[in-house]
């Protein structure tokens, strides 16, 4: 059997691996809120209107920051329509998907929501069809303690004490002609400084996201990101990249290999950042939001994306199977051993569009990315090590010559070892071994997802077909596990 290393070592720190990088992202498209996250008709139904199972199961998931309320659905939002008494709120057209919005779900409902989840609220501006005074508006209703009429509105709206919104998007996706108020990177970095500046005016504590490139394919890509970044200047705390991988071809062999494109992205979006700090003679540099990220190909068309008036829509419902759930643990990967750069990233979306979990009438089905994403709870904070990796490696059509096994690790303070490797490769197993310099590795816990057929899916009729099970490591010291192709394995180590 071939062999393959990961080297590590106790003071190869890349930095701190930032809680926010395990964010999910919800928004008002098909049915992500409504009939998802949201169903008062639903037997689940909690005294909130919210579906208990959906919660529970995203609980399971531990999301840190939510994004809301889009997405392209913000760029025509006002976010008055979802304020006040329910029976007062209108009903809008969305000419994002092609729907209508109720607006019965707004602003304090999400805070609600957040409060009894414990997610940390992300809320993303209109700078598409909205004004800046509106965003500041907006920051001053959730955000307020002077006694003016907005602030004092939403003490009388809320049902209960909600939180504070400590971050804030600039908009999304602006560079994207497919984006309601699309237009060029100049005349948005105007727009978004001087909403920036109105809003930190109210509350000077809030960090701020600018909007950055939808798409590496754009013929913008990197310029509209510079150009945006210095428009917004020393006011500008991240800057957002979105991306998904996708497996058009039907070739897992190169879609497995994949990942390397999101280390790419990263690299190359981390170069502007310092590029406009460096210009700007700034010690303070903006930060990487990976504020959109996911496998995304098989209802990426027409007719899954837009509802034709219907309300609500099932759009973009993807049915993952273990070769996609092998991929978003590649991303989640990359942003750990970019712990230095990368600090909050969110999976779009949370539920039934794009999502982990799905429901149909009052039952919910948890998907093979599930399965990925819940193998990181418990095993993230801490450093961001290093990792150097030895062994074979797959000859890949787009990206060259990729290490067999992707891998990450973390090292805690109380001297927990969190190590995650996938086997990329479609046929070779492989026996990985975890050298930890200077310390000897005793297992904790373990835990593999794997399936013979990369592409087995859980589906409502067998909605265990890929499951995580446990797996055994062995070695004195220095741990070793035998990685079947096509798997996932995460592991806790005690360094002694």
């Amino acid at each position: 059997m071939s062999k393959a290393k990961f080297h590590l070592h106790p003071h190869h720190h890349v930095g701190a691996v930032d809680p926010r990088i395990f964010g999910g992202f919800l928004e008002h498209m098909g049915r992500a809120v409504y009939e998802g996250i949201y169903d008062p008709t639903s037997a689940q139904a909690d005294d909130y209107g919210c579906r208990t199972d959906v919660l529970s199961a995203l609980d399971e998931l531990d999301f840190t920051v939510m994004r809301y309320p889009g997405g392209n659905f913000v760029s025509n939002y006002h976010w008055r329509d979802g304020v006040g008494p329910i029976h007062d709120r209108p009903t809008r057209r969305d000419l994002a998907w092609g729907t209508i919005e109720p607006n019965t779900f707004g602003t304090n409902e999400f805070l609600s929501l957040c409060k009894r989840t414990g997610w940390s609220p992300m809320f993303a501006v209109n700078l598409g069809t909205g004004l800046p005074e509106e965003a500041a508006d907006w920051v001053e209703y959730t955000n307020g303690e002077l006694e003016t009429d907005i602030a004092e509105q939403q003490k009388v709206d809320q049902s209960d004490n909600v939180s504070k919104v400590p971050l804030w998007c600039l908009g999304n996706e602006m560079d994207g002609p497919w984006q309601m108020g699309h237009m060029p990177a100049a005349d948005y970095g105007i727009k978004a400084r001087q909403a920036a500046h109105m809003m930190k005016l109210v509350d000077p504590s809030i960090e701020l996201v600018v909007s950055g490139t939808s798409l590496p394919d754009n013929s913008t890509y990197l310029e509209w990101d510079r150009q945006a970044l210095e428009a917004v200047g020393g006011l500008a705390d991240y800057l957002s990249t979105h991306r998904y991988l996708d497996n058009y071809s039907g070739d897992t062999s190169q879609f497995l290999c994949s990942g390397v494109a999101v280390d790419q992205q990263i690299a190359e979006i981390d170069s502007v950042c310092r590029y406009v700090a460096g210009r700007r003679r700034s010690r303070r540099r903006p930060f990487i939001a990976f504020d959109e990220w996911n496998v995304w190909y098989r209802t990426r068309n027409r007719e899954n994306m837009w509802a034709g008036g219907k309300f609500p829509a099932h759009l973009v419902e993807e049915i993952y199977d273990l070769q996609d759930a092998l991929v978003c643990a590649q991303f989640l990967m990359s942003f750990i051993r970019n712990a230095d750069v990368v600090k909050i990233a969110n999976i779009a979306q949370v539920v039934n569009v794009i999502a982990p979990v799905l429901t149909s009438g009052d039952k919910l089905l948890r998907q093979t990315i599930f399965e990925a994403l819940a193998m990181f709870v418990n095993r993230r904070e801490g450093n961001s090590l290093r990792l150097s990796y030895e062994g074979p490696t797959v000859d890949s059509a787009d990206f060259g010559y990729v290490a067999a096994v992707d891998g990450a690790a973390i090292l805690s303070d109380n001297n927990e070892l969190h190590v995650y490797a996938v086997n990329r490769s479609v046929e070779l197993p492989l026996d990985l071994e975890v050298d930890f310099s200077g310390g000897h590795l005793q297992v904790v816990s373990s835990e593999m997802l794997h399936h013979p057929t990369p592409t087995a899916q859980n589906t409502w009729d067998n909605p265990d077909a890929v499951r995580r099970s446990g797996v055994e490591f062995s070695g004195d010291g220095k741990s070793l596990v035998q990685l079947p192709p096509n798997c996932f394995v995460a592991a806790t180590f005690k360094v002694t």
